[in-house]
Protein backbone atom coordinates (compact mmCIF):
# COMPACT_ATOMS: atom_id res chain seq x y z
CA UNK A 1 0.00 0.00 0.00
CA UNK A 2 1.18 3.52 -0.79
CA UNK A 3 0.74 5.79 2.24
CA UNK A 4 1.03 9.56 2.46
CA UNK A 5 1.58 10.70 6.07
CA UNK A 6 1.14 14.19 7.59
CA UNK A 7 2.55 15.10 11.01
CA UNK A 8 1.88 18.78 11.73
CA UNK A 9 1.38 18.67 15.51
CA UNK A 10 4.73 20.25 16.45
CA UNK A 11 7.04 23.03 15.30
CA UNK A 12 8.89 20.43 13.20
CA UNK A 13 6.25 19.55 10.62
CA UNK A 14 6.74 16.72 8.15
CA UNK A 15 5.24 14.80 5.24
CA UNK A 16 6.35 11.31 4.23
CA UNK A 17 5.56 8.78 1.54
CA UNK A 18 5.85 5.04 2.16
CA UNK A 19 5.18 2.11 -0.10
CA UNK A 20 5.04 -1.55 0.93
CA UNK A 21 6.32 -0.65 4.43
CA UNK A 22 9.34 1.25 3.07
CA UNK A 23 9.68 5.02 3.47
CA UNK A 24 10.50 6.53 0.07
CA UNK A 25 10.68 10.20 1.00
CA UNK A 26 10.26 12.60 3.91
CA UNK A 27 10.09 16.40 3.85
CA UNK A 28 10.59 18.34 7.10
CA UNK A 29 9.75 21.99 7.75
CA UNK A 30 10.57 23.95 10.91
CA UNK A 31 9.70 27.39 12.21
CA UNK A 32 6.69 29.29 13.41
CA UNK A 33 5.26 30.25 10.01
CA UNK A 34 2.18 28.82 8.32
CA UNK A 35 2.40 25.19 7.24
CA UNK A 36 3.10 24.82 3.52
CA UNK A 37 1.11 21.60 3.37
CA UNK A 38 0.64 21.30 -0.38
CA UNK A 39 4.19 22.38 -1.18
CA UNK A 40 5.54 19.72 1.21
CA UNK A 41 3.22 17.09 -0.26
CA UNK A 42 4.30 17.85 -3.83
CA UNK A 43 7.98 17.74 -2.85
CA UNK A 44 7.58 14.41 -1.02
CA UNK A 45 5.71 12.82 -3.93
CA UNK A 46 8.27 14.13 -6.40
CA UNK A 47 11.16 12.71 -4.35
CA UNK A 48 9.31 9.39 -4.12
CA UNK A 49 8.70 9.48 -7.90
CA UNK A 50 4.97 9.03 -7.40
CA UNK A 51 1.84 10.86 -8.56
CA UNK A 52 -1.09 11.94 -6.40
CA UNK A 53 -3.28 9.29 -8.00
CA UNK A 54 -1.00 6.53 -6.70
CA UNK A 55 -1.67 7.40 -3.04
CA UNK A 56 -3.92 4.72 -1.53
CA UNK A 57 -4.13 5.91 2.08
CA UNK A 58 -3.38 8.98 4.17
CA UNK A 59 -2.21 8.77 7.78
CA UNK A 60 -2.63 11.85 9.98
CA UNK A 61 -1.00 12.72 13.30
CA UNK A 62 -3.94 13.59 15.57
CA UNK A 63 -1.94 15.29 18.30
CA UNK A 64 -2.01 16.45 20.95
CA UNK A 65 0.01 19.48 20.01
CA UNK A 66 -0.45 22.44 17.70
CA UNK A 67 -4.20 22.77 17.28
CA UNK A 68 -3.80 24.78 14.06
CA UNK A 69 -1.29 22.35 12.55
CA UNK A 70 -3.44 19.33 13.34
CA UNK A 71 -6.51 21.03 11.86
CA UNK A 72 -4.59 21.78 8.65
CA UNK A 73 -3.57 18.12 8.36
CA UNK A 74 -7.14 16.94 8.98
CA UNK A 75 -8.60 19.37 6.45
CA UNK A 76 -6.18 18.26 3.73
CA UNK A 77 -6.84 14.57 4.46
CA UNK A 78 -10.62 15.01 4.53
CA UNK A 79 -10.60 16.96 1.28
CA UNK A 80 -8.42 14.33 -0.37
CA UNK A 81 -10.81 11.57 0.66
CA UNK A 82 -13.80 13.49 -0.71
CA UNK A 83 -12.01 14.02 -4.02
CA UNK A 84 -10.46 10.59 -4.48
CA UNK A 85 -12.15 8.20 -2.05
CA UNK A 86 -8.89 7.04 -0.45
CA UNK A 87 -8.52 5.47 3.00
CA UNK A 88 -7.79 7.60 6.08
CA UNK A 89 -6.15 6.68 9.35
CA UNK A 90 -5.52 8.77 12.48
CA UNK A 91 -2.54 8.09 14.77
CA UNK A 92 -1.70 9.57 18.16
CA UNK A 93 1.29 11.91 17.94
CA UNK A 94 2.29 10.83 21.46
CA UNK A 95 2.36 7.21 20.27
CA UNK A 96 4.49 8.26 17.31
CA UNK A 97 6.97 9.93 19.68
CA UNK A 98 7.12 6.72 21.77
CA UNK A 99 7.89 4.72 18.61
CA UNK A 100 10.53 7.29 17.67
CA UNK A 101 12.08 6.88 21.14
CA UNK A 102 12.25 3.11 20.65
CA UNK A 103 13.87 3.58 17.23
CA UNK A 104 16.50 5.79 18.86
CA UNK A 105 17.17 3.09 21.47
CA UNK A 106 15.63 4.96 24.41
CA UNK A 107 14.32 2.30 26.76
CA UNK A 108 12.79 1.77 30.19
CA UNK A 109 10.00 3.86 31.69
CA UNK A 110 9.66 6.72 29.21
CA UNK A 111 7.40 9.75 29.65
CA UNK A 112 6.17 11.46 26.49
CA UNK A 113 5.76 15.17 27.25
CA UNK A 114 3.94 17.68 25.03
CA UNK A 115 3.28 21.33 25.87
CA UNK A 116 -0.45 21.95 26.40
CA UNK A 117 -0.05 25.71 27.02
CA UNK A 118 -1.48 27.44 30.12
CA UNK A 119 1.49 26.02 32.13
CA UNK A 120 0.15 22.50 31.59
CA UNK A 121 1.42 19.47 29.70
CA UNK A 122 0.13 16.37 28.01
CA UNK A 123 1.85 13.33 29.50
CA UNK A 124 1.77 9.64 28.57
CA UNK A 125 4.00 6.95 30.05
CA UNK A 126 5.39 3.98 28.12
CA UNK A 127 7.49 0.94 28.93
CA UNK A 128 9.92 0.61 26.05
CA UNK A 129 12.37 -2.17 25.30
CA UNK A 130 14.37 -3.15 22.25
CA UNK A 131 11.63 -5.54 21.17
CA UNK A 132 8.43 -3.74 22.16
CA UNK A 133 6.63 -0.85 23.81
CA UNK A 134 3.48 -0.61 25.90
CA UNK A 135 1.55 2.39 27.14
CA UNK A 136 1.30 2.10 30.92
CA UNK A 137 0.04 5.60 31.75
CA UNK A 138 -2.69 6.95 29.45
CA UNK A 139 -2.44 10.46 28.05
CA UNK A 140 -3.44 13.06 30.62
CA UNK A 141 -2.90 16.72 31.51
CA UNK A 142 -0.41 17.55 34.30
CA UNK A 143 1.27 20.65 35.69
CA UNK A 144 4.93 21.69 35.54
CA UNK A 145 5.21 20.91 39.25
CA UNK A 146 3.97 17.38 38.56
CA UNK A 147 6.72 16.62 36.05
CA UNK A 148 9.45 18.36 38.02
CA UNK A 149 8.59 16.22 41.04
CA UNK A 150 9.79 13.09 39.21
CA UNK A 151 13.61 13.39 39.18
CA UNK A 152 15.55 10.69 37.40
CA UNK A 153 12.71 9.70 35.07
CA UNK A 154 13.08 9.82 31.29
CA UNK A 155 11.15 12.56 29.49
CA UNK A 156 10.98 12.94 25.71
CA UNK A 157 8.94 15.28 23.54
CA UNK A 158 9.11 18.27 21.20
CA UNK A 159 10.36 20.65 23.94
CA UNK A 160 11.16 18.27 26.78
CA UNK A 161 14.65 19.72 27.34
CA UNK A 162 13.15 23.17 27.83
CA UNK A 163 10.94 22.11 30.71
CA UNK A 164 12.88 19.49 32.64
CA UNK A 165 16.56 18.87 33.29
CA UNK A 166 17.76 15.88 31.32
CA UNK A 167 14.72 15.93 29.04
CA UNK A 168 15.33 14.98 25.44
CA UNK A 169 13.77 16.85 22.53
CA UNK A 170 12.05 14.34 20.27
CA UNK A 171 9.57 15.29 17.57
CA UNK A 172 6.87 13.11 16.00
CA UNK A 173 7.91 12.38 12.41
CA UNK A 174 5.79 11.58 9.38
CA UNK A 175 8.22 8.79 8.42
CA UNK A 176 7.53 6.98 11.69
CA UNK A 177 3.81 7.74 11.37
CA UNK A 178 3.80 6.05 7.95
CA UNK A 179 5.55 2.99 9.38
CA UNK A 180 2.99 2.71 12.18
CA UNK A 181 0.10 3.14 9.75
CA UNK A 182 1.37 0.28 7.58
CA UNK A 183 0.55 -2.16 10.41
CA UNK A 184 -3.02 -0.92 10.90
CA UNK A 185 -6.29 -1.34 9.05
CA UNK A 186 -8.71 0.62 11.25
CA UNK A 187 -9.49 3.16 8.56
CA UNK A 188 -11.86 6.01 9.40
CA UNK A 189 -14.29 8.17 7.41
CA UNK A 190 -12.95 11.71 7.16
CA UNK A 191 -15.78 13.27 9.16
CA UNK A 192 -14.95 11.01 12.12
CA UNK A 193 -11.28 11.97 12.34
CA UNK A 194 -10.89 14.23 15.37
CA UNK A 195 -7.83 15.84 16.97
CA UNK A 196 -6.73 14.52 20.35
CA UNK A 197 -7.53 17.40 22.67
CA UNK A 198 -8.19 16.57 26.30
CA UNK A 199 -9.71 19.91 27.27
CA UNK A 200 -13.25 20.93 26.50
CA UNK A 201 -13.44 23.76 23.99
CA UNK A 202 -15.20 26.74 25.54
CA UNK A 203 -16.89 29.45 23.54
CA UNK A 204 -17.97 32.77 25.07
CA UNK A 205 -21.13 34.20 23.55
CA UNK A 206 -21.00 37.93 22.92
CA UNK A 207 -23.44 40.01 24.92
CA UNK A 208 -26.50 41.33 23.08
CA UNK A 209 -26.17 44.97 21.94
CA UNK A 210 -27.61 47.51 24.36
CA UNK A 211 -30.67 49.42 23.32
CA UNK A 212 -29.94 52.82 21.85
CA UNK A 213 -26.40 51.92 20.77
CA UNK A 214 -25.56 51.70 17.07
Amino acid sequence: MTILAFEFSSARRSVAVAQNRRVLAEVIETGAGATRAFGMIETALREAKLERGQVEAIAVGLGPGSYTGIRVALAVAQGWQLARGIKLLGVSSAGTIAAQAQAEKISGRVNVLIDAQRNEFYLATWEISETGRKETGPLRIVTLADIQSRPGEIFVGPEAARWIAGGRNLFPRAAMLAELAADRDDFTPGEKLQPIYLRETNFVKAAAPRAGLH
